[in-house]
């Protein structure tokens, strides 16, 4: 058992080895394009399924709150939070239509739409991306390999794995690493001099 514990911190580090130079400016300009729309008054729509809708949450929750510093609360909602809607869009039309109805509802151009899906396939996902894309939103997917949301998305952070958990691990990651550096754009006066 132990020797399994080993295995997954190896592989753990050596995925979130590989996806942060891979990505590096493409975290640059995800964090840009949130700082720009969050100081003219736009926000940030979030999204996924299962571990990545909670991955949404979790996101949302360090821009509304505060991540690492004390600063004012930034505009982020998840999409995944509202069972009445969830559920009556589910039932009334389509589970494939749950974000793309909600990004119709309360997107406006310039606002940001970031799809999780660790497939990159996820329907509602990629629908939630076009529907986004089409409004004039700016569109962040974070999948695994790619995937659909590659080809819809403004930037996609990618992790080179076929394994949910190891590329569930690098989002929360990737997602962190944005908050950061959001904060630091927005509010440099909050942290100590380098």
């Amino acid at each position: 058992m132990k020797q399994v514990v080993r295995n997954t911190l190896s592989e753990t580090i050596a995925v979130m080895g590989k996806s942060i130079p891979e990505n590096m400016d493409r975290l640059l300009d995800a964090a840009d394009s949130l700082a720009r729309a969050l100081t003219s008054g736009h926000k940030i729509l979030i999204f996924g399924n299962g571990g990545s809708a909670a991955d949404a949450q979790h996101i949302a929750a360090e821009f509304v709150n505060r991540f690492q510093v004390e600063r004012p609360p930034l505009a982020a909602v998840a999409l995944s939070t509202d069972t009445s809607i969830l559920t009556s869009i589910g039932n009334d039309y389509s589970f494939d239509e749950i974000f793309s109805k909600q990004i119709s509802a309360i997107g406006r151009p310039h606002d940001v739409a970031w799809g999780i899906s660790t497939s990159g396939h996820s329907k509602n996902v990629v629908l939630g991306m076009i529907a986004a894309r089409d409004a004039g939103l700016f569109t962040l997917g974070m999948t695994g390999r790619g995937g659909q949301i590659k080809d819809v998305a403004d930037v996609t952070l990618s992790v080179p794995s076929d394994v949910t958990a190891r590329i569930q691990e690098t989002h929360i990651v990737f997602g962190h690493v944005v908050c950061d550096l959001v904060d630091r754009i927005l509010f440099p006066e909050r942290f100590d001099a380098p």
